[in-house]
């Protein structure tokens, strides 16, 4: 390539100084063109007329337009596959649990008679001597308290039908301790209806952690004698003994508020030295915090507890949680150590995707079908 002339130098000069208007594109490109390598053989001067810089500005700029266009529609369309595909599945398992359930619920059905509850559970290798079940208060428009009391009431019969002597409810916020003496009239008049006018109906007590207890009367009834009111577990024959059902009420205070109280309470202590360091043990805080949720003179017989299973009487043996997912709602931690949980899941007819769950007695059911099947391992 030829050095520059300088007439062609100052001629270029002058015209970039005056902003291009000395000059016309056609003849800067004959100004420009002797400076130019030669072209390979074979190039004809059509292939010469390359598009002009503006041109190629803009197909650059439309090419970064369109690009990311089509890669976010792509994107939107792979996701769009993949929730279609999500939610079909989801949707089909929801109507199948919710036919499979319903089946279950239509053979399995107590028709508020005790016998049929027996004989559903007569079989299992085990029942749960203390059953918890954790409940959520419900809308106005899905019933309310009234719903919550009813579910409670269904839940302290077929208990008591299928041999289950303490049955603890949990509700996140506490309401049902505000309405004990109502709870107790109304779950007494739900026993009357599944096993007819006393002495069939089991004798209840109701109790919460911090609240006095609401306790039956223990005299006798003059067609079964004191002897048998000793007795434990609700038989085939009511006659060998009154059953009776002890319903414990739990909230989320008992749950982290009682650690937090006990803690604050424990460290006072060793503060005013009326407790040494050394005396707070693993022990004592199980032997205190049990203590909040145990059963005051508790009806359970520590010879009828499962083999190998070595807890406190207010400690569960299993955990129903009534809704889709396992979410235990600030349950009392310390309570659940040894307990098995089972999850009812989206099984309560609904396929509309709500997150509600119906406590139903083929639920209840399944979890002590899945209890009795559970295999226990404890450590040391």
């Amino acid at each position: 390539m030829p050095p520059f002339s300088e007439a062609d130098t100052r001629i270029y000069r002058r015209d970039v100084a005056l902003g291009g208007q000395s000059l016309s594109a056609t003849e800067r490109e004959k100004l420009l063109q002797r400076y130019l390598p030669t072209p390979p053989s074979g190039f004809s001067q059509k292939d010469s007329q390359l598009p002009n810089t503006s041109q190629r500005q803009t197909s650059k700029g439309h090419r970064r337009r369109v690009r990311p266009f089509l890669k976010s529609k792509l994107h939107f369309l792979v996701f769009f596959l993949i929730q279609l595909v999500f939610g079909i599945y989801i949707r089909l398992r929801q109507i199948y649990h919710a036919v499979v359930y319903r089946l279950l619920g239509i053979r399995h059905h107590h028709h508020r008679t005790p016998e049929y509850i027996q004989k559903d559970v007569q079989n299992l290798d085990r029942i749960p001597e203390h059953l918890s079940v954790i409940l959520k208060f419900k809308a106005e428009e899905d019933g309310g308290l009234e719903a919550l009391i009813d579910e409670v009431a269904e839940l302290c019969a077929w208990s008591a039908a299928a041999g289950i002597p303490m049955l603890s409810i949990y509700e996140k916020s506490g309401i049902l301790k505000t309405y004990m003496a109502s709870l107790q009239e109304l779950v007494k008049q739900k026993l009357s209806s599944y096993f007819g006018a006393p002495p069939a109906t089991p004798t209840l007590r109701v109790f919460a952690p911090n609240h006095p207890s609401m306790s039956p009367s223990r005299t006798p009834s003059p067609q079964i004698p004191a002897q048998a009111l000793a007795g434990g577990i609700y038989g085939s024959n009511v006659a060998t003994g009154r059953a009776h059902l002890d319903l414990l009420l739990l909230s989320a205070t008992d749950g982290r508020d009682t650690l937090v109280d006990l803690t604050r309470t424990l460290a006072e202590m060793a503060q005013t030295q009326k407790l040494r360091p050394t005396d707070i043990t693993s022990n004592l805080i199980n032997a205190e915090i049990s203590a909040t949720t145990a059963v005051p003179d508790s009806r359970l017989a520590h010879g009828d507890r499962p083999a190998g299973k070595e807890v406190d009487a207010g400690e569960p043996d299993l955990v129903i949680v009534f809704g889709p997912v396992v979410k235990l709602d600030g349950y009392p931690p310390w309570q659940i150590r040894l307990s098995e949980i089972f999850c009812v899941g989206d099984s309560g007819g609904d396929v509309s995707g709500s997150g509600s769950t119906r406590v139903e007695y083929q639920a209840f059911l399944r979890a002590l079908w899945k209890y009795a099947g559970a295999n226990f391992n404890f450590g040391r």
